[in-house]
């Protein structure tokens, strides 16, 4: 197994709205909801914890409101020396010829810590922000054509013509060592073809073991007509503690800041998305409103945090003012790594996972949860776990 952590490159802090994907609002001078700008100063230390704890890589986001992933990552690559980084990018917003070099040059100047993740987008009003008119699933459909380029470019020359690019000789000054894996999400019919063509991981977001099994059983269908097989990862927050307790109280604080007036504002929003996933994680909280003291006296049964548990040890809190990953390992280490191993079993063997804020959670799973994994076998001898329990 593989873990991953998350570079928050829109900002961070102690609360899940703000920033991002999450709710946007002005935010107060308390420590709960201070708000953490993403300076490099910052950004380096969050990489340099994931680093010292063991994770492969960090994921960083795309869109309006981060900072720009190659180049921050770029600049990280100077202040660490192990860490590898899950670049998200727009296929459509840059010439595929283009991305080669970029990613061929990154490989070069950062000896070879590069992975791809491939964002096709799945919301329209974003897409046109960045000059990109298609229907979803005509991005898909260019998101085929221009991954075909990309790794064309990469043992070039190499012409091509498509519906939505036309090439001649595509190539890169030096085939990138190692080539970069590329990774992919999507959960729409348009959506799996392209995966099971193309990539090398398919991401999913972290919904209950039984659901993420038949997604899974569906690409392998999908990638096995290919020819080809893939490995599979998924898309998580956590909050793991020394005790059941702990993690559950942190819970409670993180939803004791959520009104029903962010909720509703959030689930506003977020039904207006073209992302199949996006409903998927909507789905697992529907009908839970809350109230302002964090639902202990009203909303769906009571609104209690535990109310937000979809299978034992996975909370959907994080997805009542958040697009995109919605769910969260709650519990223990042993607790949390007992569903890391659930959903090991299905098949995933590659976590992406978050916290907030993101600097000290990394720490509370890499000295927490890792350790854990590794008195269990679940991680080799030669794993990157820098920290004893």
């Amino acid at each position: 197994m593989k873990f991953h952590w998350f570079l928050p490159t829109s900002g961070d802090g102690r609360a899940i709205t703000g920033g991002g994907h999450g709710l946007r609002r002005a935010h107060g001078r308390s420590a709960a909801t201070a708000f953490r700008p993403p300076t490099i100063d910052y950004l380096a230390q969050v990489a340099r914890a994931a680093e010292q704890v063991g994770f492969e890589a960090v994921l960083t986001p795309t869109g309006t409101y981060c900072e720009d992933a190659w180049l921050v990552t770029a600049a990280l690559t100077q202040v660490t020396t192990r860490l590898k980084f899950l670049v998200a990018f727009r296929p459509g917003v840059l010439s595929p010829t283009l991305a080669a070099q970029m990613a061929a040059t990154y490989q070069r100047v950062s000896g070879g810590r590069l992975l791809l993740n491939v964002v096709t987008g799945g919301e329209a009003a974003e897409q046109r922000r960045f000059g990109d008119h298609l229907g979803k699933d005509e991005r898909y459909a260019r998101t085929a054509e221009f991954l075909s380029i990309v790794r064309g470019a990469w043992d070039g020359p190499f012409d091509f013509t498509g519906a939505y690019y036309d090439v001649e000789g595509a190539t890169v000054a030096e085939r990138p060592d190692p080539v970069p894996e590329l990774y992919f999400g999507g959960s729409s019919a348009a959506a799996g073809p392209v995966a099971a063509r193309h990539v090398d991981v398919y991401l999913t977001w972290g919904e209950p073991p039984s659901q993420v099994a038949a997604k899974l059983d569906w690409m392998r269908e999908l990638a096995a007509a290919e020819g080809r097989t893939l490995r599979f990862g998924i898309r998580l927050h956590v909050i793991t503690r020394d005790t059941s307790k702990e993690a559950w109280a942190e819970a409670g604080r993180l939803l004791d800041q959520i009104s029903p007036e962010d909720i509703a504002s959030a689930r506003a929003v977020l039904a207006r998305s073209e992302s199949v996933g996006q409903q998927r994680m909507l789905a697992l909280h529907e009908g839970f409103h809350g109230s302002r003291d964090g639902g202990r006296n009203g909303g769906r049964n009571g609104g209690r945090v535990r109310d937000l548990e979809i299978h034992p040890g996975l909370w959907a809190g994080v997805g009542l003012v958040r697009g995109g990953a919605g769910t969260a390992l709650v519990g223990s280490h042993a607790e949390v790594a007992d569903l890391v191993e659930e959903y090991a079993s299905l098949g995933v063997e590659e976590f992406v996972l978050s916290g907030y804020p993101h600097l000290e959670e990394a720490f509370w799973f890499g000295e927490g949860v890792l350790p854990e994994l590794r008195r269990r076998g679940l991680l080799g001898a030669g794993d990157p776990v820098r920290l004893s329990a």
